[in-house]
């Protein structure tokens, strides 16, 4: 695959997704997501993995109080960059053992940016933005999904993973 993503091949016209998710790019619900879009028509996807902070990541069990504990430093900036590469490997193994055309990068912490950053140099015919349950997630208590369409206005379709 090319600095530019996935290619058209065959002159037939590809649906343009842009994949927008960090914690649950390994979910079920995404795959599924991805594998119609796949079996309904040609498709490529573009996964952007933003770099969120490590410590903003939802613990997937409550916190256990500590008392007396030293607080925990904020993780640098290199650790959410190697956390968020990591899982956009596994995605684009993941995705492409489904059958689907993917490429992808790491972004801007601000999932709001990395889209911008990601339609500055592609065209996409939708976003597809992938988050945890709502009582989880950061980025549905910021509107994530509304804000990309209103800002962009492309289609947004938003797939909640379970809890």
């Amino acid at each position: 695959m090319d600095a530019q993503g996935p290619t058209a091949g065959g002159g037939a016209t590809r649906r343009r997704y842009l994949v927008v998710a960090n914690q649950t790019l390994d979910r079920r619900e995404l795959a599924e997501v991805i594998r119609e879009r796949t079996a309904a028509a040609p498709s490529e996807f573009w996964v952007v993995v933003p770099a969120t902070p490590v410590r903003e990541l939802a613990p997937t069990y409550p916190p256990m109080p500590v008392m007396g504990g030293i607080p925990a430093m904020p993780a640098p900036p290199e650790e959410s960059r190697r956390h968020a590469q990591e899982k956009l490997g596994a995605a684009v193994e993941q995705l492409t053992a489904l059958g689907a055309a993917v490429g992808g990068e790491v972004g801007d912490p601000d999932p709001l940016r990395a889209v911008e950053d990601a339609l500055s140099r592609r065209q996409f015919d939708e976003i597809i933005v992938s988050t945890l349950p709502e009582h989880l997630s950061r980025w549905l208590h910021q509107d994530l999904p509304h804000r990309l369409e209103h800002k962009f206005h492309l289609p947004v379709t938003h797939v909640a993973a379970e809890a």
